[in-house]
């Protein structure tokens, strides 16, 4: 089955129910079901006149937008693959994802059309759109308006490729996660479920896959007036504008994103009553945010969420289940509750042995491998919705293993399963510290300080053979809150607790610790 077959039945039973809302040269813009599909149909007409054949790789550079789902989904009805990489990371990094799998067509905005400059991989494209202005060499994509619509769509396998997507392994090599029509309607029907989707309703969206799961459930996607490639700087005013005009009941950002509008909100003693739903996840998400947010949208259900690239959703859980036990065992060590494994997926707490191969497994040994209740380890997983091979197989002896030819999927994250079967992360395997004072990992510390109030961003590390706190206030904290903090962690045998005026964050959703940014940082201030 064709993903895009989904979203025929609310073409015919809700034509004139909006699909996206979104902001068009500085103005709101409405794009209805019907107009969407019409669009995605003229826009797979403009693809198949130049020649691109079934299994081809189409490079998409535009931010989210109806534009970028009329493209991807014309991407789809043509059993084209849709590919998609961030330039931000480099040079090297684009030219590394090219090489890997040729892109035959190149579909991006004006802008996105200057990288061409500096990218040979990207000059060696031989087919090319510009979605906006013209630039030499692209062919316009307004022409689709006088293109006949290409209304049959492509018939296909389950295992038929659909979107290629790129993270980087451990030593830097991208790894190329390719996900097919079959595993894109198991990753949707457990969104579905996850975010509890129905049709009719308004969501505010942040994240590309959950837009694609909207399209696919009739739900509204209202797309924020912010610049999405960095979650955790944007300016919050248009989005609530936003909010407050179109009236969302749910939405699903990024940490840093809430935080954005919650602190405003605040500031401005303002709360977004429509609200019903709301969920964060792509990074820790502390006790502090789930608190926030909840005093930002009173009337909603607030909801951590864990997942991973591989994987997405994999545990949850609701704000309103988090015991005050919990907060005190956060408060002493014992990690971040990400509550219990979503239905669909199957988990286990394997010993820690990261960095190592592992498998295969006959089923009696691999239940003899798996953990027991309250001990620590490396968290795996098996599902429809799981990624069970990279590109080439370039990253799976990594992340990889089977168990009876079942493959599973090594998440890289440390946690355990506590007596009520929910799950606890203790943060990446691989920034496990070990020393004299035995192993402690980050989470355990960095929850623990992430509930004062006075902290934004917190980090443990073993650096110089010292185990250093590294801590980053919103503004100067009250006399005395510094050393109140190194006290309360005694348990933790930290050496030192260092203030930083920012800790490093990933740039996708600006909330994970950068860590070998962070040791640069550290470095820098022992050179000095």
């Amino acid at each position: 089955m064709n993903i895009c077959e989904i979203l025929q039945a609310h073409v015919r039973d809700r034509p004139d129910a909006a699909a996206i809302l979104d902001t068009h040269w500085g103005r709101d813009r409405t794009t209805s079901f019907a107009q969407f599909d019409q669009t995605a149909a003229r826009a797979a007409g403009l693809l198949s006149a130049s020649g691109l054949q079934a299994g081809d790789a189409v490079l998409v550079f535009h931010p989210m937008s109806a534009e970028l789902y009329v493209a991807l989904l014309a991407l789809f009805r043509l059993r084209l693959v849709a590919m998609f990489l961030d330039p931000s990371a480099g040079k090297e990094h684009v030219e590394r994802c090219c090489a890997l799998h040729e892109p035959r067509a190149l579909i991006a905005s004006t802008k996105a059309h200057l990288l061409r400059l500096w990218s040979p991989a990207l000059r060696r494209i031989p087919r090319k759109y510009v979605i906006g202005l013209p630039v030499p060499g692209a062919i316009r994509w307004s022409r689709l308006a006088r293109t006949l619509p290409h209304d049959p769509i492509v018939p296909c396998e389950a295992d038929t490729p659909a979107l290629l997507t790129f993270t980087s392994g451990s030593t830097g090599q991208p790894k190329a996660a390719v996900r097919s029509h079959g595993f894109l309607l198991a990753q949707h029907r457990a969104l579905a479920e996850s975010l509890e989707l129905k049709a009719g309703e308004v969501d505010l969206t942040t994240l590309p896959i959950v837009l694609l799961a909207n399209l696919a459930s009739g739900v509204t996607s209202l797309i924020p007036n912010a610049d999405l490639r960095s979650p955790g700087t944007i300016d919050p005013q248009p989005v609530i504008d936003q909010i407050l005009a179109h009236q969302p009941t749910s939405s699903a950002a990024s940490p840093a994103f809430f935080e954005r509008l919650a602190r405003t909100c605040v500031a401005q003693r303002q709360t977004l009553p429509s609200f019903r739903k709301l969920f964060s996840g792509g990074a820790p998400v502390f006790p502090r945010l789930l608190d926030q947010v909840a005093s930002m949208a009173p009337q909603s259900d607030v909801v951590a969420i864990y997942g991973s690239t591989e994987a997405e959703p994999i545990a949850h859980i609701r704000r309103r289940d988090v015991q005050p036990e919990d907060l005190d065992a956060m408060l002493h060590g014992r990690g971040l509750l990400t509550g219990p494994p979503v239905e669909v997926i199957r988990l286990r707490i394997l010993r820690d042995q990261w960095g190592q191969a592992i498998g295969p497994y006959a089923a009696p040994e691999f239940c003899d491998q798996c953990l027991s209740a309250g001990q620590p380890g490396e968290i795996v997983v098996n599902g429809a919705h799981v990624l069970t091979t990279y590109l080439h197989g370039i990253g799976n002896e990594e992340t990889k293993f089977q168990v009876d030819g079942d493959v599973w999927h090594r998440t890289g994250d440390a946690g355990y399963l506590d007596a009520n079967g929910r799950l606890w992360l203790l943060g990446r395997c691989s920034a496990r510290i070990q020393d004299e004072h035995g192993v402690i990992y980050p989470f355990t510390v960095e929850t623990a300080v992430c509930q004062n109030p006075h902290v934004r961003r917190a980090a443990l590390v073993a650096h110089a053979g010292r185990r250093i706190v590294v801590i980053e206030f919103y503004q100067a904290p009250p006399a005395g809150e510094l050393h109140r903090l190194k006290e309360s962690l005694a348990w933790a045998h930290c050496d030192e607790v260092r203030v930083l005026s920012r800790i490093p964050v990933d740039k996708r959703h600006n909330a994970k610790i950068d860590y070998p940014s962070l040791y640069k940082v550290l470095e820098m201030g022992n050179a000095g």
